[in-house]
């Protein structure tokens, strides 16, 4: 009978232990599906990190969008290596100063990103919204290089294009900082936040360059490193495309009469 009893408490704990195995395996077996279904919801750009979700046009579309301040690095970057004028130079600089307080700030306040509908971890804070803060530091920034720092026209319809320029800027600043809500890398707080900040450095950086920087630049351009880097000022050239389109032009023809005498002799 004590033996019959013993083999009964084997048995179950046998059917015990098989049973827990099975649950295991079946909750893993399902954790497993439901990390392959969130993986499945959300696709990636090529080369970058920027995440939408799958089969959404609308999400496509706004992650490309959240690249452009990539993309104006690159520009700025290619514009300073070909160009070396001190005034893409300040812009530029000033763009690193804003993403430096953005940083600073960003460790200080120390707020998360907004938790989206699938395990990511995020590592770097979003108070405030970097994006959205280099997108309006941009756009105000070039708003008052062009209609206070570039010439004037005496006609509103010659200086229509400045206003289209300001219209595509605001535009695009828009869509960076739609692009990080719908992602659901910020929150509207965060990017809101980010959006004044960059409008008041923008306009900040802007009065420092125009009332203290542009009188040094002169010296800068001929001072012997400046001159080694080949630095330019065009402050008192009033329409620099214009200006290097007429001087490359006729510098091209005198030329080609210097050839063409070389021949005739």
């Amino acid at each position: 009978m004590t033996l019959s009893f013993t083999n009964d408490i084997g048995i179950l704990a046998s059917a015990t232990t098989i049973s827990g195995a099975m649950d295991e395996a079946d909750k893993m077996q399902t954790t497993g599906s439901d990390n392959a279904y969130e993986a499945a919801m959300w696709r990636s750009i090529s080369l970058t990190h920027v995440e939408y979700p799958k089969g959404d046009f609308i999400g496509y579309v706004l992650a490309w969008c959240s690249l452009l301040p990539i993309f104006s690095i690159v520009g700025f970057i290619t514009l300073i290596l070909f160009r070396r004028d001190l005034h893409t130079i300040s812009y530029f600089t000033g763009l690193l100063l804003n993403e430096a307080c953005n940083w600073i700030l960003k460790h200080m306040i120390r707020e998360q990103r907004p938790l989206r509908d699938r395990s990511v971890l995020f590592t770097e804070y979003g108070m405030p919204s970097s994006h959205a803060q280099f997108a309006w530091f941009f756009s105000t920034y070039m708003v008052f290089f062009l209609f206070i720092r570039v010439y004037r026209n005496h006609s509103l319809m010659d200086d229509l294009w400045k206003y289209l320029v300001s219209i595509v800027c605001f535009t695009a600043s828009s869509a960076v900082v739609y692009s990080r809500v719908y992602l659901g890398y910020h929150t509207f707080g965060q990017v809101s936040c980010g959006a004044l900040l960059g409008i008041f450095l923008g306009a900040l950086w802007f009065a420092v360059v125009q009332l203290i920087l542009t009188p040094c630049f002169p010296y800068l351009a001929s001072h012997p490193i400046g001159e080694f880097l080949m630095l330019r000022d065009s402050t008192l050239i009033p329409h620099v495309m214009w200006f290097e389109y007429t001087s490359s032009r006729s510098e091209a023809r005198n030329r080609q009469r210097k050839v063409t005498g070389r021949k005739s002799q």
